[in-house]
């Protein structure tokens, strides 16, 4: 199918904040995500045409980034992680777990077209591991029951709140959030707690961080040729 005018408008807007059409690829292929749930050929061919690729450049950024799909995803794209730490504390007997009461594998959608499994290598939150995202929102401290439901709610339509941020919408709505369309929800929900914040804290209290941001905005003084 092709990209609804909307999106289309949107792809548009989007393209004209990088000085470099090219610049705007990742962002125009979550947007033609947002239509199909999926990167179809006709989103490439539109998103070729707008940032001036071939085809076969865009396909080969669609193709190598794993959350750009082939496959239409269901209405919520859930991801187990499965890296070391979450698998060792319990992400592989949560996904083993998930697979089994959903009766799907990876990259699969339930009859209901409600969600689709994914096996995740790593999502960037060891701190809370086992980890799984519901359209790329947290779920942590995961737990096989806590999985489950989740799991069951979404297929059902009930609300699912998400660790850290808003209620989980859906998988094309989040799309159109990663794109870059303002959804309003930045200050919903959670955002840190002391496990997540540790690091920083003793960075802090040593006086890192400070040199750290000092050497930052140094450098960049530099990159930008103020410096001495």
């Amino acid at each position: 199918m092709a990209v609804t005018e909307q999106t289309r408008e949107q792809m548009r807007e989007t393209l004209a904040r990088y000085p470099r059409q090219r610049s705007a690829l990742m962002p125009l292929l979550h947007l033609v995500q947002s239509d199909e749930g999926a990167v179809t050929p006709e989103g490439i061919a539109e998103v070729a045409s707008m940032v001036g690729l071939t085809e076969a450049e865009v396909t080969a950024v669609a193709s190598f980034y794993t959350m750009y799909v082939e496959r239409p995803s269901g209405e919520h794209r859930v991801g187990v992680c499965i890296n070391s730490l979450c698998a060792l504390l319990g992400g592989d007997e949560i996904w083993n777990a998930l697979t089994d009461h959903c009766g799907i594998g990876h990259g699969e959608t339930t009859a209901d077209g409600k969600v689709t499994l994914e096996r995740i290598e790593c999502q960037a939150a060891c701190t809370h591991a086992p980890v799984m995202t519901a359209d790329w929102e947290f779920l942590d401290d995961m737990t096989v029951s806590n999985a489950k439901e989740v799991v069951d709610a979404l297929r059902a339509g009930e609300q699912v709140q998400s660790s850290r941020g808003p209620v989980v919408r859906s998988f094309k709505e989040s799309e159109r959030t990663i794109a870059g369309v303002d959804d309003s929800l930045s200050n919903q929900g959670d955002h840190g707690d002391d496990r997540m914040l540790a690091g920083l804290k003793r960075a802090k209290a040593n006086g890192d961080f400070d040199t750290a941001v000092s050497g930052q905005a140094k450098a960049a003084q530099e990159n930008r040729g103020e410096g001495s």
